[in-house]
């Protein structure tokens, strides 16, 4: 098919996108609904974005480039690209089953076994499956080669001992995407670790609530006792579970293609807060009147800018020679820094009132941007935080030193 072919093909299903969302985007109800999905914290949010990616997913415009053996549209990463940029463009809630849409979902199709592909990838699009990280844990901080929950084999079976933490949608999940310890007398540690799709949903696994500082409940603690999950759930073989973390983290940090589409965050436009700025007041002024205040908003616009044109650029292979990994590596970090400096910002123009949150009178926007920077921290340390980021970019983009 011809290039044109295909892009009159997308075109026309971008307007069919379009005429879609236009009439089935659903009206704000009238409780809360979560910035991002690390802060579903209640069955009402989970049971209306539940239904909302269902709802896309059965009109074609999420998983339209997986293949249709296994659920998904067949269509090409263009298509569903498209697709996407609509729900950008209208700001549709975002989809429920992040981590399985984003990581597990990639994943499998790239490493599982046929059977894994048939069992998982359409309940992960329809979110009637959801699915959650088990990485993390308590004693070890961003050190992920140093996990220490065990999985020892026994028979068709491991038994899993140990916990994991920041797990979001823990409490929801039916499958995690889990890093353990298969071997602890390796001399190698990253070679004693092994990667599973593990079954939450059985004797043995006990999840508890993480109560964050905004006050929702978006993440728990997994605590594993004598669990006992099938030994078909392991991706690859024993002791190649940091390769397969690795990989998983490469969609995590969209430095590697194949999510099945959608927003998992809501996005900041810059010009939300210019109209913040002419409503606030400084001295009896509008605070953009202030020259200071107008070139920082010129600043976030230009970031914003800058996001879309990175975007285009990574697509287009002669303008990525040099360091073809560099904006993939750098998506991450400077999306998630963005959205806390401008949350931040948003804050520093409401004054005395920035002092009021979610429920208050006096709130502007009902506390909405103090809830987007508290919750803006999550991401920066989510995927690694910030700092591992930079040092990643550094090594693996750039080519320099390893950092002690």
């Amino acid at each position: 098919m011809k290039k044109t072919e295909i892009s009159s093909e997308v075109q026309a299903f971008s307007t069919e996108a379009e005429a879609w969302f236009a009439e089935n985007t659903p009206a704000y109800p009238d409780f809360m609904l979560p910035l991002t999905f690390m802060e579903v914290g209640t069955d009402q949010q989970f049971d209306f974005l539940r239904d909302w990616q269902r709802k896309v997913y059965e009109a074609g415009f999420l998983g339209a480039a997986w293949p249709k053996a296994y659920g998904g549209g067949g269509l090409s990463q263009a298509h569903q690209d498209a697709a996407t940029a609509v729900m950008r463009k209208r700001k549709v809630p975002i989809m429920l089953n992040a981590i399985g849409l984003g990581w597990a979902g990639p994943l499998i199709l790239d490493m599982g076994t046929e059977a894994h592909k048939q069992k998982y990838i359409k309940n992960i699009l329809s979110a009637e499956d959801m699915w959650c990280q088990g990485f993390s844990e308590p004693e070890h901080g961003s050190d992920l080669g140093n996990a220490q929950l065990s999985a020892v084999k026994d028979g068709d079976e491991y038994v899993l001992n140990g916990s994991k933490i920041w797990t979001t949608h823990g409490h929801y999940a039916k499958y995690m995407i889990l890093l353990a310890r298969t071997n602890p007398s390796s001399a190698n540690k990253y070679a004693g670790l092994s990667f599973f799709l593990a079954p939450m949903k059985i004797d043995g696994i006990e999840t508890h609530k993480i109560r964050k500082l905004t006050g929702e409940h978006g993440f728990t603690q997994t605590f594993f006792t004598n669990a006992r999950i099938p030994a078909d759930g392991l991706m690859g073989a024993e002791g190649q579970g940091w390769k397969v973390a690795m990989q998983t983290l490469m969609y995590e940090r969209n430095a590697k293609g194949g999510q099945a589409g959608g927003t998992f965050i809501t996005e900041n436009d810059p010009l939300e807060i210019l109209e913040l700025a002419r409503m606030a007041k400084r001295g009896g002024e509008p605070v953009l009147k202030d020259p200071i205040i107008r070139e920082k908003l010129v600043e976030f616009m230009i970031d914003a800018q800058a996001f879309r044109l990175n975007a285009a650029r990574a697509q287009i292979p002669p303008l990525n020679q040099d360091c073809p990994q560099a904006i993939p590596l750098m998506s991450k970090l400077i999306h998630t820094e963005y959205t806390r400096r401008i949350n931040e910002f948003a804050l520093s123009l409401q004054g005395a009132k920035a002092g009021y949150y979610v429920g208050e009178p006096n709130a502007i926007d009902d506390g909405y941007w103090h809830r987007g920077y508290l919750n803006a921290f999550s991401a920066t340390i989510g995927g690694g935080t910030s700092q591992i980021q930079r040092n990643i970019i550094g090594e693996h983009a750039l080519g320099l030193p390893k950092t002690r």
